[in-house]
């Protein structure tokens, strides 16, 4: 079982536990322990079983009670948060011509990496 540590909502730390009771691992210090799943990921379950908490936690992304979801930090100020799968998403989909880009947020679009060789 996999549980992060939350506190005023970021995740400050994730564990493996092999103990379903929290008595066993809970420390002291302030915030609380949520169940996390190593197999959840946009709110699919990879084993087709059923999806916990929409992503697998990770230090300091933001536990939502209300969606009782685990979101990762928004990556830039125009990228949206995708509900269903609790995901940012580019004002533009990524090129799917096998190139490779980054995001400039300066001109909100993919610019093609240039490898030199």
């Amino acid at each position: 079982m996999h549980y992060a540590k939350v506190e005023n909502s970021i995740v400050t730390k994730v564990i493996v536990s092999e103990s379903t009771y929290f008595d066993t691992f809970v420390d002291s210090s302030p915030g609380e322990w949520v169940q996390t799943s190593y197999n959840t990921h946009g709110g699919v379950h990879s084993n087709s079983e059923t999806p916990l908490r929409k992503n697998y936690a990770a230090v300091g992304m933001t536990y939502d009670l209300t969606r009782d979801a685990f979101i990762p930090p928004q990556p830039y100020p125009s990228w949206t948060l995708v509900e269903d799968t609790c995901l940012w998403e580019a004002p533009v989909a990524y090129p799917t011509d096998d190139k490779m880009y980054t995001w400039d947020e300066d001109t909100t679009s993919w610019l093609e990496t240039v490898i030199e060789e």
